[in-house]
Formats: structure tokens, C-alpha cells, sequence
């Protein structure tokens, strides 16, 4: 019993105190969450774009011949969407990772940033799904009573429509937004110093794998629970805010 805690001891030092390697574990947790913000800002712009014009067209123009120059547009518009889902719900994300690395940044190899695109790209994706479900689940009257109150299109989507499927697909988007952090801990595939990527390292350095991977687990999982933790809480309060 000794040994094994001196063992134990032994190991703790090695993946924390020796060349004060914690310091490694932060500096991974904070690519990590640099990576997962940035790519969630660009998952939500392009998801809710997709989503919108998405939409737009299922319920204006679907099954309706093209009259005006917006028609064509938003058809043209739907089309690239549709093939901008296939393909990124279909490719994995590891591969998307690879390839904007490896050939779109061959010249700079600028990780995070290859990275950022990568993960956002690949969310925009999912919640553009998730968005335009909750667009979709709204009752069609709610835009011809915002069209008699001298809405148009645009603003009727944008303060009538969207806050509405926001509040109801608000847990789906919370789930996606969980997946895409726990996502970005293959970034090391293409060398970024994630969180991963330096518990992995510790692990090379110090042939002991029990704290290095243990403690990362332990990270995310802290990250996920205060997550989940005030998304539970932002439900909570836009639930009670419909009485």
C-alpha cells in the first residue's frame, strides 16, 4: 500500500510539478476555449443565415414558379445551403480539420485559425438544421397577423419568428454547442496545442498516463456541467417569462 501511493505521488509530481508542466495544461485549456468561442460565433452566423434563407424559401417560393429577381436569388441562395449541409454533415470533421490545414492554409499553417473555421463551419452546419426546425414549427399565422400589423417579411422574421424558434430549439442548440467544444479536442491532429494535444504531450514526456488524461477528462467535464449548468438556467427563465 505504501509504494502504491508513493507511486502515485510520484506520478502526480512528474505530470504536474516537474517543469511546472500544469502550466501546459492551461496554456491547452486556453486554445481550447479560444477555439470553441470563436468557432461558436461563426457556427451561429452562418447556422442562422442558412436557416433563414432556408426557410424563406420552404415558405415562400417552394413549389412556386420564379417571378422576381428575389425569387431567383433566394432559389439560387437555397441551393448553395443544401449543398453546404450534404457536404459537411457528410464529411467528418476530422477530415474538414485536415483538409483547411493542410491545403487551404498550406501557405501559413496558421492552426487556430484553420481550426476556428473548421469547427465553425462544421456547427453552422447543425444548427442551421436546428434553426430553421424551430422556424418551421411556428404557426403559419403568426406571419399574416405580423403582415396586417404592417410588418414586412424581414422584420416580422426577425422580431416575431426567430425569438420564438430560438426559446424552442434553445436545448438542441445548447446540446450542439456542448458537442462542438468536446469537438475541438481533436485539434491536434493538425499539432494545435489544445487541451488534448498537451495532456497527450505530458503523457509522451512522462510515461504516466493516469494524470495527464484523467485530469483532461476531469476539464471538460467541469466545462460541460457549468455549460449545461446556465443553459438550464437560461431555459428556466424564458420558460417563466411565457407566463
Amino acid at each position: 500500500m505504501k509504494d502504491f501511493f508513493s507511486g502515485l505521488t510520484d506520478s502526480f509530481v512528474k505530470t504536474f510539478i516537474t517543469e511546472d508542466r500544469w502550466l501546459m495544461l492551461l496554456q491547452g485549456l486556453a486554445t481550447t476555449l479560444e477555439i470553441t468561442f470563436f468557432a461558436l460565433l461563426l457556427g451561429l452566423l452562418l447556422g442562422f443565415f442558412v436557416a433563414v434563407v432556408r426557410s424563406t424559401y420552404d415558405i415562400n417560393n417552394k413549389g412556386r414558379k420564379c417571378r422576381r429577381l428575389s425569387d431567383y436569388v433566394i432559389k439560387v441562395l437555397n441551393v448553395i445551403c443544401n449543398i453546404y449541409i450534404t457536404v459537411i454533415r457528410g464529411t467528418p470533421v476530422v477530415v474538414q480539420l485536415m483538409i483547411m490545414y493542410f491545403i487551404v492554409f498550406l501557405t501559413s499553417r496558421n492552426g487556430t485559425l484553420a481550426a476556428i473555421l473548421s469547427f465553425g463551419i462544421n456547427s453552422g452546419a447543425y444548427v442551421a438544421e436546428i434553426v430553421r426546425s424551430g422556424i418551421m414549427s411556428i404557426d403559419k399565422g403568426q406571419f399574416e397577423a405580423s403582415r396586417s400589423l404592417g410588418f414586412d417579411y424581414k422584420s416580422t422574421m426577425i422580431f416575431v419568428i426567430l425569438p420564438q424558434a430560438l426559446k424552442n430549439v434553445l436545448p438542441a442548440l445548447a446540446n450542439e454547442f456542448i458537442v462542438l467544444l468536446k469537438e475541438t479536442s481533436v485539434a491536434g491532429y493538425v499539432a494545435i496545442q489544445d487541451l488534448t494535444y498537451m495532456g497527450n504531450l505530458i503523457r509522451s514526456r512522462t510515461w504516466e498516463a493516469f494524470f495527464p488524461l484523467i485530469t483532461v477528462a476531469v476539464i471538460y467535464l467541469a466545462i460541460v456541467l457549468i455549460l449545461s449548468y446556465f443553459f438550464k438556467k437560461l431555459e428556466r427563465r424564458l420558460r417563466n417569462s411565457d407566463h
